[in-house]
């Protein structure tokens, strides 16, 4: 019996999908989560061999819930399943540490055969996300990295790089610390550096600071 957890902030979305993954002979749901941090807290107590994950959750998006994950649970099998397909939804969920990825659009049986093939150690991605991570492979500087960053994102990065501190951006930009070390990560990851100082020299090299 596979065991699942099954993550989404939309409670609809989750008594249609775990009623039909109960129903198969193979896969069990043994807990569902409603926000990133209760995701998090369910799958390092209770290990489910298979994790569905939606992205954009209150409290904690599943990109950030999957990082954390997989930092205490390397052999963690995560399957993104979401309505974007946007680069900076794509890229940071891979890099973070998850399997597969499909799409809310999907069938159910499809889903299903997902973590079927997942468990089994197989990356499922849906054709649109093999296209955009071929192409990407081909094309490796056809954007630059900082394109990526959010609007936000680029503020808390200026902030850094005139030495402001995470509570310091917090009072500037009216903002919990708590979503400022969020940010600081995701810049982090999208710019492909170890730490702040790489990414303030980053910031200069490319003019992003004026």
């Amino acid at each position: 019996m596979i065991t699942v957890l099954f993550a989404d902030d939309h409670e609809m979305v989750r008594i249609g999908v775990s009623a039909y993954l109960s129903a198969q002979p193979d896969i069990e749901v043994v807990a569902e989560a409603d926000d990133g941090e209760e995701a998090v807290e369910l799958s390092l107590s209770l290990r489910p061999d298979v994790i569905l994950m939606d992205l954009v959750m209150d409290q904690m998006d599943g990109i950030e819930a999957t990082k954390r994950i997989v930092a205490k649970w390397p052999d963690a099998k995560i399957i993104i399943v979401t309505s974007f397909l946007d680069d900076d939804k794509v890229y940071p969920a891979l890099e973070a540490g998850a399997t597969s990825y499909m799409l809310k659009t999907s069938k159910a049986e499809e889903i299903a055969n997902a973590i079927r093939s997942t468990h089994e150690g197989q990356s499922i991605l849906e054709p649109e996300v093999t296209g955009k991570i071929m192409t990407k492979m081909r094309n490796p500087n056809v954007q630059d990295l900082h394109e990526q960053l959010t609007v936000r994102e680029k503020e808390v990065l200026l902030l850094m790089a005139e030495g402001k501190t995470n509570q310091d951006i917090s009072e500037q930009l009216f903002i919990a610390l708590k979503t400022v070390k969020v940010h600081v990560s995701n810049i982090l990851g999208k710019l492909q550096v170890d730490d702040r100082t790489q990414a303030v020299i980053y910031a200069f090299k490319h003019d992003l600071i004026e």
